[in-house]
């Protein structure tokens, strides 16, 4: 399936834009020591308030996990489906580990749409970022969460009564999408007490390699995510002085160091690749190793679409893929509901 990438991208002039600008900004505040200049991202980070008033049939609100390390999540609620048992999507915000949080305006947007459509109750986690957290700051973060949400003191402060905890799925985009995949796969090897992963949800997620896949050299300069950048992002996520390569079974989720997860209990999961993104060939290769792995997986493919499409309402792909994502959390609901 690693066919030649294209050439060529079309897409609307304010979706141009705005990716322009994103790129032009986020490399504009990395400086020459790998740190970030935060301050400049103020440009393209514009923070949005929970909605305690219920915007489009959505409400939300933020719980606090761990201040110490500012672990906190922000939950949708649809009001229109109050006395209906909903399923709860943990959701991983993309973003190389380095860049956006949960209340970014377009994600904020983003978790509205599939709250509302699903409908499901959204858990929106902020993690730590890198380069001044590392490696295993961010999957240690995701865990927590879970393990908050488990403890039914916690639980019962932080979601809704119709929250079922034990019909969850986790979902992230790029960055997320790693995140999806490897706090699912310590969840499956983990006792807890309610709450229980049924699905993954990985939207364009962030794997890579030490081997230079298609994807990666036909796409340069097509896209947001360059090669350049997805290596900047590996640099500054793994803990320096480590001599890693990007084989590591973090990055190289189905590489010659992967995890055999064909012992495990791993839930059915959605993988969502488009034409666009450098990271096409490492995506696909998951949803393969996954199949071989024995394990209910589906690839939806948007082949005109580039990386980060998901947040454009402008563009029809983004309410397709709310589409997908619910159709797949009722076939899994489905399944569960007979066992």
């Amino acid at each position: 399936m690693e066919a030649a990438a294209k050439t060529s991208l079309a897409l609307p002039l304010k979706t141009h834009f705005f990716l322009s600008v994103f790129s032009t900004v986020t490399y504009a505040s990395i400086r020459d020591d790998d740190t970030i200049n935060r301050r400049i991202l103020k440009l393209i980070e514009l923070r949005v308030p929970p909605a305690s008033n219920p915007i489009n049939g959505v409400k939300s609100y933020d719980v606090t996990v761990d201040p110490t390390c500012n672990l906190w999540f922000r939950v949708y609620v649809p009001t229109e489906h109050v006395t209906e048992d909903l399923p709860v999507i943990v959701y991983f915000h993309g973003g190389g580990f380095a860049f956006l949080s949960p209340d970014i305006d377009y994600f904020d947007a983003m978790y509205h749409r599939i709250a509302r459509k699903v409908p499901a109750i959204v858990v929106s986690v902020n993690y730590r970022l890198a380069p001044e957290h590392r490696y295993p700051a961010q999957h240690e973060d995701g865990f927590d969460v879970l393990k908050f949400l488990d403890d039914e003191e916690h639980r019962s402060k932080s979601l809704p009564e119709n929250a079922n905890i034990s019909r969850c799925f986790l979902a992230g985009d790029s960055a997320g999408g790693n995140l999806a995949h490897h706090v699912t796969q310590r969840a499956c090897e983990s006792g807890f007490q309610q709450l229980k992963v049924i699905g993954v949800v990985a939207i364009l997620p962030f794997f890579g390699g030490e081997e230079r896949t298609i994807s990666e050299k036909e796409l340069q300069g097509n896209n947001i995510l360059s090669l350049h950048r997805t290596d900047w992002y590996w640099k500054v996520f793994m803990p320096p002085g480590e001599g890693y390569n990007r084989d590591h079974p973090i990055i190289n989720v189905s590489g010659p160091q992967a995890v055999d997860i064909s012992k495990f209990d791993f839930p059915a999961t959605l993988v969502v690749v488009t034409g666009f993104d450098v990271l096409r060939n490492w995506q696909i290769r998951y949803y393969e190793w996954l199949k071989k792995s024995g394990k209910e997986a589906y690839l939806v493919d948007y082949p005109n679409m580039c990386h980060s499409f998901y947040v454009f309402p402008e563009l029809p792909e983004c309410e397709e893929l709310v589409s997908e994502v619910k159709d797949f959390v009722k076939k899994v609901l489905k399944k569960a509901a007979k066992v």
